[in-house]
């Protein structure tokens, strides 16, 4: 059975408390490493960089408007059709990934 501890947030340098049943999560999901920041700093910075925490600034993805090949409903997709494939709205898309 796993006991609280006591960490140093390498961010802000302030003292957090590492829950057993915190500890218990993270060995479940299979992480090896204890979190370098606390709580409050987590936080900051997952909301700052909009991605989770990954990513930093990454910049906005460029959608492509396009007609469903299925529905031929007027659909956004992330990348530029090259007209040689078919190209399908997440409904269709969905559907026919099976």
């Amino acid at each position: 059975m796993s006991q609280d501890k006591t960490l140093t947030c390498r961010e802000c340098g302030a003292e957090f408390v590492f829950s057993a049943s915190e500890q218990d999560f993270y060995a479940e999901k299979g992480f090896a490493n204890e979190p370098g920041r606390c709580p409050q700093c987590r936080a900051a910075r997952k909301q700052n960089s909009g991605f989770g925490g990954r990513g930093g600034n990454r910049p906005q993805r460029e959608m492509y408007k396009t007609t469903c090949a299925a529905c031929g409903v007027e659909t956004e997709v992330p990348f530029r059709p090259s007209g040689d494939r078919p190209v399908y709205c997440r409904d269709c898309f969905t559907r026919n990934k099976g």
